[in-house]
């Protein structure tokens, strides 16, 4: 039984893309881990498999836990991150447990009280099965389930298997690397950069490698990898991984942009296209403007609700200079900031956490130029790329 996404996602070299090559771009079939069924289903029979699972976790058109169920495979559990199992929770809006409506599955939430599965929900269960697409972004709490799910399994003795899945944003290595000692949270938890270039599989064996987890065991882990993808390719998701991410734009622009839930300024939560625009009421009026409005299931309270934000539209934005570039887009931060701080209290204290260091911030106050600051990365950037190194599957 093999699907493949070549109708909904396809996958190209970086630089035909970015009209760095004269060659035409070759659509080529991409295969991620959950469609080579064949992989990983032998591992599975006769085994209770608990799934950590989300709206993304597809095999073709339908959802990985039918097409266990299909086959006969017997799910006893369904483990669910942040935005739920079906993907329609606000972000950082906790859940409890419950029963999947549609399979009758009890679910398990992995983003209220409990962030890492208890011992009792490892108890009546043989393999966990790990399936939720990234984004390739430090604070992307997936990467915090992936850490916690890895370090009950190790403890527990309970083998994981990873399905994985391309990183649309795994053509680039950008951004500070995270102070574990200050700033460790769930929305960065491991000495990375912002932007870390490596697909989840890859991440979790570097978590295993790294012992980045509690305790001296290592998790018994396997990666079902993808096929025809390299770091250098463009991936088109065939699913949004979030409620806030309802586009490839979107997508490409979220590092950078994150910056932004850190201050006072708007990404456009509460408005039909966020992470493609940003503005506040103290920027000047270009011509742009939105007011971010409460929006169930993507944005229930967002910054800003009912103000009207002059900004900056990013959604016709031409993709091919901003990739081309393979790194954070800091101007948009400079700019509002040396605009707004005369007159606005400009940092949130949760800029810390998503930068994972104090010293992005005294740059920015100091007047440091964006080369200025790229520059201080470089050594904790090139001590990162040997670690990452290591643990690479797709050279």
């Amino acid at each position: 039984m093999k699907a493949y996404l070549l109708l909904f996602a396809s996958v190209l070299s970086f630089s035909a893309f970015c009209g760095c090559s004269k060659a035409l771009p070759q659509l080529e079939i991409i295969t991620p881990g959950a469609e080579r069924v064949e992989q990983y289903l032998p591992r599975l029979k006769g085994k209770r498999i608990a799934v950590v699972a989300n709206q993304t976790s597809r095999v073709g058109h339908q959802h990985l836990v039918d097409t266990l169920l299909a086959l006969s495979v017997d799910v006893v559990k369904i483990f669910s991150p942040e935005h739920g199992f079906r993907g329609k929770k606000d972000a950082g809006e906790t859940f409890t447990d419950g029963v999947d409506t549609k399979t009758g599955l009890p679910l398990i939430s992995l983003y209220g009280r409990n962030k890492k599965p208890k011992i009792d929900d490892l108890t009546d269960v043989d393999v966990v099965l790990f399936d939720i697409q990234d984004v390739g972004v430090r604070f992307y709490t997936y990467l915090s389930t992936l850490h916690y799910v890895m370090e009950a399994c190790a403890q527990e003795d309970v083998p994981l298997i990873i399905l994985d899945r391309p990183n649309p944003n795994g053509f680039y290595i950008d951004g500070p690397v995270l102070d574990t000692t200050a700033y460790a949270s769930f929305i960065g938890l491991h000495p990375v950069p912002i932007v870390y270039g490596m697909t989840i599989g890859e991440y979790g064996i570097m978590i295993n490698g790294e012992h980045w987890y509690n305790g001296t065991d290592t998790c018994d882990l396997a990666v079902i990898p993808v096929d025809h993808y390299t770091h250098d390719s463009l991936y088109q998701l065939p699913v949004a991984p979030s409620p806030n991410l309802q586009s490839m734009q979107a997508v490409y622009l979220y590092p950078s942009l994150a910056f932004f839930e850190g201050t006072i300024v708007s990404v456009g939560r509460g408005t039909n296209s966020p992470f493609t625009r940003f503005g506040h009421p103290g920027l000047p009026n270009t011509g742009f403007s939105f007011t971010p409005r409460r929006i169930e299931g993507a944005s229930k309270n967002p910054k800003l609700k009912g103000e009207k934000c002059f900004g900056k539209d990013l959604s016709e934005m031409e993709l091919s200079s901003y990739l081309s570039r393979r790194q954070l887009e800091l101007s948009w931060l400079l700019e509002t900031y040396a605009f707004l701080s005369d007159e606005y209290t400009y940092f949130l204290r949760f800029f810390y956490q998503l930068s994972g260091t104090n010293i992005l911030r005294q740059q920015i106050e100091q007047g440091l130029t964006e080369e200025q600051i790229r520059n201080s990365w470089q050594k904790e950037l090139t001590e990162f790329k040997r670690t990452r190194e290591k643990y690479l599957l797709y050279k």
